[in-house]
């Protein structure tokens, strides 16, 4: 009953996390109504999570700075979240979500390239699954080739490969001191969403970071906190629970992300988003199968000499 107990509070904080993450898009849009565009929230979200992280393990910046390879995370983590705030903030949230979630196709090749593990006829499959689904949410209408139409599906595509590759790299790194990843992940939100979105705005191609106005740095506060509250819900969740369920789980987000846009009203669910969500699901659920291994031969005992 006790390890029940914790693993449906692990599941709970997995859940939480793909409920912020699934319903994110709405304050991002309306930070963006009021002149924040998603670049500068994420930097300014990012910014006080990594200013908490600091202020209790004020060790972790040392930590960073000591470890090169964690600045992969930096760059892996802060592209993940500038590319899908971004794009669920201006683009079809459904879209986008399913199209970010095609990360086990990148997820498996990464694996294969920076951890050595094998293509298996199970990832195979999964891979298969995974990319048929993606060509089914972008078959155009009028025919032609099933590839992104729009600058924020190919967002949506990106964020997926980084929050691959943040993956896989949580994993190589497992080693280093979790509260100098945590660091990482969270400064890359702010180093990486913040540089592009004052680039953007030097060049004018995008705005600037608008006055100080209770308008928004109230939602800017709840949503900081939010984000931190749901990492560590992750964080939980992630580290009592199998790998392979907690990918299950967080699957989730796609149902929260889709349904959300659903009831207010943002978007509308076809067939074709319907057909290949449910193939891109299906790839994912396939994580939490593991081949049985082959049951090692029983030896009678050997007779004792007399």
């Amino acid at each position: 009953m006790h390890n029940a107990r914790h693993t449906l509070v692990a599941i709970a904080g997995l859940m939480l996390n793909a409920l912020v993450w699934g319903v994110s898009w709405w304050p991002f849009r309306h930070l963006h109504a009021l002149g924040l565009n998603p670049l500068w929230a994420t930097a300014l979200i990012y910014g006080v999570s990594s200013a908490a992280i600091l202020a209790w393990r004020p060790r972790a910046l040392g930590e960073l700075f000591s470890t090169p390879q964690l600045w992969l995370i930096v760059l892996a983590s802060g592209s993940t979240n500038a590319a899908f705030n971004w794009a669920v903030t201006q683009g079809d949230v459904v879209r986008v979500v399913l199209l970010f979630y095609l990360m086990p196709v990148w997820a498996a090749l990464l694996a294969r390239w920076l951890l050595g593990e094998r293509l298996t006829t199970l990832v195979s499959v999964r891979l298969m699954l995974a990319l048929v689904g993606a060509m089914v949410v972008l078959w155009p209408p009028g025919g032609g080739l099933p590839l992104p139409r729009q600058p924020m599906d190919w967002l949506g595509m990106v964020g997926g490969f980084f929050f691959a590759l943040n993956n896989v790299l949580l994993r190589k790194l497992a080693q280093t001191p979790p509260e100098a990843r945590g660091l990482a992940m969270f400064a890359g939100g702010t180093l990486v969403a913040g540089g592009l979105a004052a680039l953007l705005a030097a060049s004018g191609l995008g705005s600037p970071l608008p006055a100080p106005s209770a308008q928004w740095l109230v939602p800017v506060a709840a949503l900081s906190l939010a984000f931190l509250v749901a990492n560590l819900g992750l964080q939980y969740g992630a580290e009592r629970l199998p790998s392979n369920l907690t990918a299950v789980v967080m699957t989730a987000e796609i149902v929260f992300a889709s349904g959300s846009a659903v009831i207010l009203g943002a978007e509308q669910l076809n067939r074709q988003a319907l057909i290949g969500g449910s193939l891109i699901v299906a790839a994912i659920l396939l994580a939490a199968v593991r081949p049985r291994r082959p049951a090692l031969p029983v030896h009678p005992p050997r007779e004792t000499p007399t």
